[in-house]
């Protein structure tokens, strides 16, 4: 990398591995691809993280109900998600870190060791109320009949127990001064709101260790193997030590190493980290709250997506067993269908429902139908009658493109990839408009030149939506941008009608 060359940071939470992937999933990593490879289209040197969170109860519980050694179950469930990311057509040079990993352990004993020197660990006895579901302590004000909302199947854990606990009270103050200096730290604004009035009416400290003859699945404390780290402390350290932290953190990269990648991508990489809702206070309170204590820097955005509901609006969850599995969508219909969906369909912050027959609609409408059959149709036409794109014509769409001539597009630097797709299948729309009025294919009998200079345009257009497309549906892109410079017809059609 030259010293020049610009850096970016992007990372998914890291779902826990108590069951395979599902759909929601799928659109947070989805999400993420798209922007990191709209980062590299504009040349930024990308780090991409993604992974599995592998420790606590719910892992342990799990694991023995299935009468597996809690390894040989973690490397089965952790594989599908690696798999999940070949169906997704997700970067190749994706980062995959898994919390079990040797690395990562010591990362978060470090990150320990350091909160603790600073003052912000202490020791004391307390009862609580636990959902093994969310891995979180529970008040009687976020119950409902005295179950946890999101996991009402489960029975709630009495823990009455000496532990460890992180002293988020002293750093509300610190914790409120960041919202307020970075208005993007949590997108979209009514999230960061939330966050803004969750610090105000006070923050209390709250356990960060469990003890490890009550728990044994877990990271040791440091120097007290009586107790092992609390699941989100230990996982939330994933963001960096996936950068090599803490070994490299003073090393810029410079003088011919290679090992300045937490400086040059936490540091300088104004790192953006996608989640779910559910996920906000973890993220924005709790992971900037340990980071403050630590004394490193903070994340530059935290990306709030929206729940994907069933039926009846209620959230598709592992645990409520209704999910869809997102691997067999990607198979049937293809990776960049699910792509196109997530991106465009579904609601950028806010629930967004998500059924079959729904997507196969959207599929027969906007691919099948709307980008194949404009392709099919255009490509016919111009082999037909010899209507090739020059080399000044390619090189001159390819320069007008702002994703690959370096200029930022304001949608997905907004994270707004809805109206970035909607925009360009807006103007798929206008093409297919466009034929149906000047009839190229019936022009050519009376005016082949004016035909050809129509069919010529029709491509350029084309050409200049595929381009922009390809950090959403890079198969589709790839394959049409073929089709067009080369001059040829789709070996098969883009997208078959699914009835």
């Amino acid at each position: 990398m030259s010293q020049t060359q610009k850096t970016f940071y992007i990372t998914t939470t890291l779902p826990y591995v108590n069951a395979d992937p599902h759909i929601g999933f799928a659109m947070e990593i989805i999400r993420a691809d798209v922007i990191a490879r709209y980062k590299k289209s504009l040349g930024y040197d990308v780090f991409f993280n993604t992974g599995t969170d592998e420790h606590g109860l719910k892992l342990f519980e799990t694991a023995k109900e299935k009468k597996m050694d809690i390894m040989d179950f973690l490397n089965e469930v952790s594989s599908t998600y690696k798999n999940l990311l070949v169906d997704l057509n997700i970067s190749r040079d994706v980062h995959f870190i898994r919390t079990t990993d040797e690395h990562h352990k010591k990362s978060a004993q470090a990150l320990w060791k350091r909160v603790k020197d600073n003052g912000y660990i202490y020791k004391k006895n307390y009862q609580t109320k636990y959902c093994v579901g969310c891995e979180e302590n529970k008040t009687d004000s976020e119950l409902v009949d005295g179950k946890c909302p999101l996991h009402p199947n489960r029975e709630l854990e009495i823990i009455d127990e000496e532990n460890y606990f992180f002293k988020l009270s002293a750093l509300a103050d610190d914790l409120f001064t960041l919202f307020e200096s970075n208005p993007k730290l949590v997108i979209p604004e009514t999230r960061l709101n939330e966050m803004k009035e969750f610090v105000r009416r006070g923050l209390e400290d709250f356990s960060i260790s469990r003890l490890k003859s009550k728990m044994p699945w877990g990271i040791d404390v440091p120097d007290d193997t009586e107790h092992v780290m609390y699941v989100w402390f230990d996982a939330l350290t994933n963001y960096i030590s996936t950068l090599g932290w803490p070994e490299n953190e003073n090393d810029d990269g410079k003088n011919g190493t290679d090992n300045g990648d937490f400086n040059k991508y936490w540091v300088t990489g104004s790192p953006v980290q996608y989640c779910g809702k559910d996920n906000t206070r973890f993220q924005s309170i709790t992971w900037q709250s340990m980071l403050l204590a630590a004394k490193l820097p903070t994340t530059h955005s935290i990306i709030i997506n929206g729940w994907i509901t069933g039926e009846g609006g209620v959230k598709m969850s592992k645990s409520l067993g209704n999910t869809i599995n997102p691997s067999e969508v990607a198979k049937e219909y293809g990776a960049d269908a699910l792509r196109f969906f997530v991106t465009k369909e579904l609601q950028p912050f806010e629930d967004s429902p998500f059924a079959i027959n729904k997507f196969k609609e959207v599929y027969n409408a906007h691919l099948a139908n709307g980008i194949g059959n404009l392709v099919s149709r255009t490509m016919k036409m111009a082999t037909s009658y010899e209507a090739k794109l020059s080399e000044e014509d390619i090189k001159a769409v390819h320069l007008s493109v702002d994703i690959l001539n370096g200029t930022e597009n304001k949608d997905v630097e907004n994270f707004r990839l809805d109206l970035y797709v909607q925009e360009i299948f807006d103007e798929f729309t206008k093409l297919d408009q466009f034929i149906q009025e000047e009839q190229p294919f019936k022009k050519f009998k009376v005016n082949p030149e004016e035909a050809r200079n129509d069919l010529v345009y029709i491509q350029k257009q084309l050409l200049t939506g595929v381009y922009k497309l390809s950090v959403v549906m890079p198969e589709t892109s790839k394959v049409v941008v073929d089709c067009i410079v080369n001059h040829k017809m789709p070996e098969a059609p883009l997208f078959l009608r699914k009835d």
